[in-house]
């Protein structure tokens, strides 16, 4: 007969996981901590069977001396537990937060190494909720569920030792209704772990709303759409708060189980003990001291029980952070002997029958692309049509799904993974900054850099136009997504790290959309000077930005349709030329 609590094999390797990478390290720490553990549940037993003397010798006998004695004992059991206490909790904090920072560090330093196709189907709500919120399920485990196991443990241990030297019969008869609880405890258990799982992927749906929200507030007002953009935050939170409260009242109804077999043993032990009492078989001491014990003991057994549940919780979190940990990055370096990387002159690229697509959306069918090594060549076409998916497949930031894409006759895929992009300087649409100095987002990660050729690159940007106003120069702070300086200046920060990087080839994905006419001006004749005798490819929508280009090629739908010089396209009267027509005419 299967129950339906039969331990997975994804529980199985969730849990060896969590031995092997995060507890394993710290037995020591975790030796240390059960030790005060110990010490701090073992002196709950002592305080109870001293309220044996205390009733028998000094309350009933009138033993004048016994008081100081007890009084002494009961004080150092009870300074003693509070010092355990603290240092447990001093050494568990240590050790969960420790733990969860190793875990989260090897989260991003995974991530890092992901492709692009991967943070297409992974937003970045929710890779913020994988490595902020479910790893608190760490300090859960290393912190909260080991102090229970630990002090809970050991205070049972010592309760359930004086209730049997008091009377062994009284403990049987308290416990009487322990065994009718399991069943139900085990049913609670698994609705437990069902909307802990649906609480937490709740959490994550609510991170990447937050995500887009924040990120998309100004389209948000323009349009006017709050009241829509409220509706859906507040639809998704109201599944995480139903998914989440139903998680805790099936956690706490655990407990509320143990107060039932609580009550059945109280109402037993107080009738069948109170009558021994009264025929003189037991001192009232003794029935204190039990009773004591017995009522101590179901706190801890109270606490005991809710270890499934809060386990089942431990799980829901970390098997999303041990699915993504063990999730392998699709593109690595390939093993030696690598393909060697081309001489800086010799840098032309060549993509041949490429397909790739994003899921079932297919971006590129067959496509055959080159481009010379030292020219310009300009990627044209509508929206959709592929052209950013070709930047992409040049670094490796993806792999086709078919086809080749070679680099001075060099296939992309034998190179090695750091070596192919260091050929590459690219500057893109929207310019990624990070909340440093802008100095450090134009050096990005270059040391030993010259000053003087550090603010070359600064000044053939046109940095050095804004920069030089600032009361901090290159040191002022970029802010978060470089959201301290506008879009014109975020894109010039990002051409000076291109440039600085003189890398052979040059990857420009409307690299002037974000500047004014003055601007553009400037910064296209530096990108053409940028340019010159590089292999540079320029992916554009405003045509009039590569009417100079050595070759212009045209995709539409995944293909190339036409290619040729300006003049060339133009005579033609086709695609290029339809759209120049559009361009203009619209201009």
């Amino acid at each position: 007969m299967t129950s339906g609590f039969e331990v997975s094999q994804k529980d199985r390797e969730v849990t060896s996981w969590l031995w092997h990478d995060v507890i394993r390290k710290r037995l020591w720490w975790l030796a240390a901590a059960m030790t005060l553990l110990v010490i701090e549940g073992a002196m709950v037993g002592a305080v109870s069977f001293l309220i044996q003397p205390l009733f028998d010798d000094v309350l009933v006998a009138g033993n004048a001396d016994m008081i100081w004695i007890v009084a002494l004992a009961m004080a150092g059991a009870l300074l003693l537990r509070g010092a355990a206490r603290l240092g447990n909790r001093a050494v568990t904090a240590h050790m969960a937060h420790k733990a969860r920072a190793e875990v989260q560090f090897a989260m991003v330093s995974h991530l890092l190494r992901q492709d692009q196709g991967f943070y297409h189907l992974h937003p970045p709500g929710q890779l913020l909720e994988r490595v902020q919120g479910d790893t608190l399920a760490l300090i859960g485990l290393l912190r909260d569920m080991l102090t229970r196991v630990g002090r809970d443990g050991a205070s049972l241990i010592g309760l359930t030792a004086v209730a049997l030297y008091m009377d062994w019969l009284w403990t049987l008869v308290a416990v009487i209704g322990v065994p009718l609880v399991v069943w139900p405890m085990l049913l609670l258990q698994r609705r437990v772990r069902r909307k802990s799982r649906e609480a937490r992927a709740s959490a994550a749906e609510m991170s990447d709303r937050l995500d887009e929200i924040f990120h998309g507030v100004a389209t948000i007002q323009l349009a006017c759409t709050e009241a829509q953009e409220r509706g859906r935050f507040g639809r998704v939170v109201a599944r995480f708060r139903r998914a989440s409260i139903r998680a805790t009242i099936g956690a706490d109804a655990v407990s509320t189980v143990i107060d039932v077999a609580a009550a059945l043993g109280f109402a037993a032990v107080l009738v069948y003990g109170g009558l021994q009492i009264i025929e003189g078989e037991r001192t009232v001491g003794q029935f204190m001291a039990f009773f004591t014990a017995v009522t101590l003991m179901f706190e801890p057994l109270r606490n005991l029980s809710t270890l499934s549940a809060q386990w089942q919780n431990v799980l829901a979190s970390t098997e999303r952070v041990h699915a993504m940990l063990h999730m392998p990055p699709r593109i690595v370096s390939p093993p030696p002997p690598h393909a060697p990387v081309p001489a800086r002159n010799a840098c032309g690229i060549a993509i041949r029958g490429v397909h790739f697509a994003y899921g079932r959306e297919p971006v590129l069918r067959g496509l055959d692309l080159s481009a010379a090594a030292g020219e310009t060549t300009a990627i044209v076409g509508p929206s959709g049509a592929g052209k950013t998916t070709v930047f992409k497949l040049l670094g490796r930031m993806i792999d086709p799904q078919a086809g080749q894409v070679l680099i001075g006759g060099q296939d992309v895929a034998r190179m090695e993974l750091a070596a192919l992009r260091g050929l590459f300087s690219v500057v893109s649409q929207d310019a990624a900054l990070f909340d440093d100095s802008i100095r450090d987002n134009i050096l990005m990660g270059m040391e030993d850099v010259p000053a003087d050729r550090l603010r070359a690159a600064v000044e053939a940007a046109h940095v050095a136009e804004f920069v030089d106003a600032l009361p901090e120069g290159l040191d002022t702070r970029a802010g978060p997504r470089g959201s301290a300086l506008s879009g014109g200046q975020r894109q010039r920060v990002a051409i000076a790290r291109a440039i600085l990087r003189d890398a052979p080839i040059l990857l420009l994905d409307e690299a002037t959309s974000a500047l004014d006419a003055r601007s553009e001006a400037l910064v296209q004749a530096a990108l053409e000077r940028l340019a010159r005798g590089r292999t540079t490819l320029v992916i554009a929508h405003r045509l009039s930005t590569v009417r100079n280009a050595d070759r212009i090629v045209v995709m539409d739908a995944g293909r190339v349709v036409e290619q040729g010089t300006h003049a060339e396209l133009l005579d033609r009267g086709a695609h290029y030329a339809r759209l120049h027509a559009l361009q203009f005419r619209d201009g």
